[in-house]
């Protein structure tokens, strides 16, 4: 396997992510993904019919070129430096999953049971999405950000409250793999 192909180490992944929070806390920026949103929103007109998008949008407009980049990189990512699509996880992970009704499992980054163009068609499938996505953009606007935004820049700049939302989602996520996720599948 050629080097390009290699997931980048810790120890260059890691010092840049803390570069660019760095770079961002001196400029006095916050990086956040679900911020975006309000931001989309607030572009499309959504301040006419709610207080909560009336803000100078323009002033987040780095915001957004942040997530043109994490879309081109995904894309450069998938299509240009991957040699396959399969996954490298534990096989006994891959028999747990297919014991769920995960066929897919390790040899796709996203089951095609969840991620499929079939879950359209299926009604749990589009039930748990729907439900899924109202989970996550209540739970990022309830906690005043979402994942990344605590977890990178919240922590990055000492705060409480982001130390106290990432240990709800970790607390929520091993709650949700080992006991919601048998229950639904």
């Amino acid at each position: 396997m050629d080097l390009i192909y290699k997931p980048w180490p810790w120890y260059v992944s890691g010092p840049l992510i803390a570069l660019v929070m760095f770079l961002l806390i001196m400029i006095g920026k916050r990086f956040g993904m679900s911020s975006n949103l309000r931001t989309l929103c607030t572009i499309c007109g959504a301040g006419k019919h709610a207080n909560f998008f009336k803000f100078d949008w323009k002033s987040q407009k780095w915001n957004l070129v942040v997530v043109l980049g994490t879309i081109i990189g995904g894309f450069i990512g998938a299509n240009f430096l991957s040699p396959d699509i399969s996954v490298n996880i534990n096989p006994d992970t891959i028999s747990e999953l297919n014991s769920l009704g995960f066929s897919s499992a390790g040899t796709t980054y996203l089951p095609t049971e969840l991620f499929g163009t079939d879950v359209f068609s299926d009604i749990k499938g589009m039930a748990l999405l729907i439900i899924g996505g109202l989970l996550v953009g209540f739970g990022a606007r309830y906690a005043g950000g979402c994942t990344s935004g605590h977890a990178i820049s919240g922590l990055s700049n000492l705060q409480m409250p982001s130390l106290i939302a990432v240990i709800g989602f970790f607390i929520g996520g091993l709650f949700m793999v080992h006991v919601l996720f048998p229950l639904i599948f």
